[in-house]
């Protein structure tokens, strides 16, 4: 059933996303709604599942923040291309670090990391911000071929000197790790203007003349002024040794720290202290935040230019790139299908599919679609209409007449929450549902369609 509910939850997410093929399409693939949802399960606010349990995460400080770890390590693990390993340093503190092997230069290597201890409970800002960040750049990044070697790291004991990062400092300068560029980010969720209004959305960028972090600081900022991000940049030299980064000046790395803005007053109030939730924090601001990161991270790591993205017919499946090999796979059961290595693939039953391009030496498969449309058409918009996306009590499913429907909703782990038949426009209660990203299947003997919900 787990296997099953995996499956599912990919084949409803192609629904509404596809992999990027360059620097612009990664940076707009940055999902908030994903984003607030790491937020909210990693600070308690909202149950998750960790080692098949049901479980909230109440609390991260270094000595009791065993749970928050097992949650990165199993997020970290769903992803394809990575290697993840835990890195204990004492009996209490453990790193999580993920490793994305560059294709071509894979002794070239960058760090994106932030740390998850605390000193409180929910700590949303301080540093739920920065992993959720982490773990968003994981997800996009690792669907791409990269000439360079991506480190995801999130550190343990921060809060008590910077423990879990000077560890792993160390331990790279003695073995020679070619590390050219870690960028940390701690506190990134805050900015004083109000929510969906007009501000400065200022950050910070710390750093000193340490290696090429001046230069690792400049190509920050060509990302910024190359793209489209709605912010502001206060740079700060020389910058702060109060978080991870610092680790790595210590053994001679570049690295910088981008936040929210210290250096203007304008971080958070609830800072150190269990004030600090999910619903104090400026989520568009946080969003711009991720999306620069991402745009940095992408461009040092060295996109490969492969497109693994489907087009689907009524009819047939068509990988996107030219000129490569292919190999369709039945998604339910992860088998090839014998003899469909063509661009296009014409499935004879129903059911969840995607490709494995290769070429050259990069391989990158396609995210699973579901292909349902056998004898089924979509509903065009004048046929059904749901309304309102976000929605925060109810949703509405409006026909342009009576019809005998089936109407399933699934959480993001592909968990059926909902089913009933309905004939006639319904009002669905979603009130008691958590927060968070849902998809709303709705069936008749004719037609088909997936949606994409936001409960707020």
């Amino acid at each position: 059933m787990k296997a099953f509910q995996i499956t599912l939850m990919c084949v409803l997410l192609i629904t509404f996303s596809s992999t990027a093929q360059n620097i612009q399409d990664i940076i707009n693939q940055v999902d908030i709604n994903k984003i607030s949802l790491t937020l909210n399960e990693f600070t308690g606010e909202q149950s998750t599942i960790v080692d098949g349990n049901t479980v909230t995460i109440f609390n991260r400080q270094h000595a009791a923040n065993e749970l928050a770890g097992d949650y990165l390590v199993e997020q970290l693990q769903a992803l394809d291309n990575l290697v993840v390993t835990e890195q204990p340093f004492n009996s209490s503190g453990r790193n999580v670090i993920a490793t994305q092997i560059g294709k071509t230069n894979p002794n070239n290597i960058y760090i994106v990391c932030a740390h998850y201890d605390t000193v409180a409970d929910f700590c949303a800002d301080d540093n739920a911000t920065g992993t959720a960040a982490v773990l968003e750049i994981a997800r996009i990044l690792s669907t791409q071929c990269l000439d360079n070697t991506i480190v995801y790291a999130f550190w343990d004991e921060e809060e008590i000197g910077l423990r879990g990062s000077q560890f792993y400092a160390n331990q790279a300068a003695n073995n020679g790790d070619n590390i050219l560029g870690v960028l940390n980010m701690d506190m990134i969720g805050y900015d004083g203007d109000a929510v969906g209004q007009p501000g400065d959305n200022e950050f910070d960028i710390d750093y000193r003349n340490i290696a090429g972090s001046v230069a690792m600081k400049n190509d920050i900022l060509s990302v910024l002024n190359t793209y489209t991000f709605d912010l502001n940049v206060i740079e700060v030299n020389p910058g702060t040794t109060a978080s991870d980064h610092a680790s790595f000046w210590a053994e001679g790395y570049s690295a910088v720290l981008v936040g929210e803005s210290w250096e203007t007053n304008d971080e958070t109030p609830f800072y150190h202290s269990p004030q600090d939730r999910v619903a104090t924090l400026d989520l568009p601001y946080l969003n711009e935040m991720v999306k620069l990161v991402t745009g940095y991270m992408v461009t040092k790591g060295g996109l490969v230019n492969v497109d693994n993205t489907i087009t689907q017919t009524l009819t047939m499946l068509t990988s996107n790139q030219n000129s490569a090999s292919y190999q369709w796979f039945d998604a339910a059961t992860n088998t090839a299908i014998g003899g469909e290595t063509n661009q296009s693939f014409t499935p004879t039953v129903n059911g969840v599919y995607y490709v494995e391009v290769t070429s050259g030496t990069c391989t990158e498969r396609s995210e699973d679609i579901i292909f349902d449309t056998l004898g089924l058409e979509s509903f065009t918009q004048e046929e059904l209409k749901i309304y309102p996306i976000p929605a925060q009590n109810f949703v509405t499913i409006e026909f342009s007449s009576e019809i005998v429907t089936q109407v399933n909703l699934f959480d993001v782990s592909g968990k059926l929450v909902l089913n009933k038949t309905i004939a006639e426009t319904t009002k669905l209660n979603i009130k008691d549902l958590p927060q968070g990203i849902y998809f709303l299947k709705v069936n008749t003997k004719e037609k088909s369609g997936t949606y994409k919900i936001v409960k707020e």
